[in-house]
């Protein structure tokens, strides 16, 4: 009875519900019905009978389903907004984080850390009007709030960004990066050599 009124229920009632939670449902209703029928506790007067009683424990499924899935379970309906990576059929993709652009991310960080080492051959004046100029400060209030004159932050001010750009000319020498080296076509840190060569 069970697998002669499933697929006439399901595309009655598939408006309610997506197919899997259909089939889930049905699925439920069916096994309840069984359990009850093993224990003896169910009766029915005919087969047209027994339709409609697994139409109905069918519908209730249903509308468990659906109250769930409306926000009496937040948990259900997460998991109902969810998506499944394999749909569609196809087979499962690996998940990629479009944001996280790794190698980037690492040069970033290494230049930071280059630039903190670097500023600490800088004066303390020199790091001073460059720490204001990246926040943004105009150079009338720099001057007015650290008693410089004009003349004294323009030299300050060109002083640093030359003796940083040195300081960071000669780290590069010393330690240059696999990316810039790839750049400069020198070749990179990289290459992978035979052990037979």
């Amino acid at each position: 009875m069970a697998r002669a009124s499933r697929r006439r229920l399901l595309g009655v009632h598939r408006r309610w519900l997506r197919h899997e939670d259909l089939e889930d449902c049905y699925s439920q209703a069916t096994l309840e019905l069984l359990a009850q029928a093993r224990r003896g506790e169910l009766s029915c007067t005919g087969r047209a009978h027994l339709g409609h009683i697994l139409e109905q424990r069918f519908v209730s499924r249903i509308v468990d389903r659906r109250r769930a899935l409306g926000g009496r379970s937040p948990r259900q309906a997460t998991l109902d907004g969810a998506l499944s990576l394999g749909s569609g059929g196809g087979p499962e993709m690996d998940v990629v984080d479009a944001r996280a652009d790794i190698e980037r991310l690492t040069m970033l960080r290494f230049d930071l850390r280059s630039l903190e080492l670097a500023a600490r051959a800088l004066t303390l004046d020199q790091r001073l009007v460059l720490a204001c100029q990246l926040l943004g400060m105009s150079r009338h209030d720099f001057c007015v709030r650290f008693g410089f004159s004009h003349e004294k932050y323009r030299k300050v001010a060109q002083r640093a960004r030359a003796r940083l750009r040195c300081v960071l000319e000669e780290m590069e020498d010393e330690c240059p990066t696999p990316a810039r080296e790839s750049e400069q076509g020198v070749g990179t840190a990289y290459e992978l050599i035979s052990p037979q060569t």
